[in-house]
């Protein structure tokens, strides 16, 4: 027999110390926390005397501060605007992370001003508009401003960028 042993089932103090190495070791919401403890006691099982309660031992975790939904928001939307996703993709990905409309009014006003930059980034990164070799086929259009649009950002910014000529960026609207 040269299986694994099946790893033993969750109790309340080894669920509790695996949410806290997971909040150690990971930038955490609590909605992405309480999935994450869901899953290994669905993986592990449950041994304790009471039920399990991920709901009760996240929001401790907010109480005690380990998790900050509002700050995990901004960090997570300068990120992805860093990368040059649109506001649309970072409203999704705020919204599969659990983030509840009241924690994202920071993010949500630095999308707004960071929209330009983003679709600059964004440009950049596919050589399209200003940081293309040259004007772009129409096929290849459609595909850029497709893949602008899957990044999250509006028709009328990503048309603006995908038909700005090599090397003369659009002027910034306000």
């Amino acid at each position: 027999m040269t299986g694994k042993r099946p790893p033993q089932p969750l109790d309340e103090n080894s669920l509790r110390e695996l949410a806290l190495r997971h909040v150690g070791r990971f930038a955490t919401s609590r909605g992405k926390l309480i999935d994450y403890l869901r899953r290994k006691l669905r993986e592990r099982g449950w041994g304790g005397e009471q039920p399990a309660d991920a709901d009760a031992l996240a929001d401790r975790f907010v109480e005690l501060g380990y998790i900050d939904d509002a700050g995990y928001a901004v960090m997570k939307s300068a990120a992805l605007t860093q990368r040059g996703y649109g506001a649309r993709r970072v409203g999704e990905t705020l919204r599969a992370a659990g983030i509840a409309e009241g924690d994202r009014a920071a993010a949500d006003a630095q999308m707004v001003t960071d929209r330009w930059a983003a679709a600059d980034r964004f440009a950049r990164r596919k050589r399209v508009g200003p940081y293309a070799t040259g004007p772009l086929d129409p096929k290849a259009r459609d595909k850029a401003i497709a893949a602008f649009l899957r990044a999250g950002h509006d028709f009328a910014l990503a048309r603006r960028w995908v038909d700005a000529a090599p090397g003369e960026p659009p002027e910034v609207d306000e």
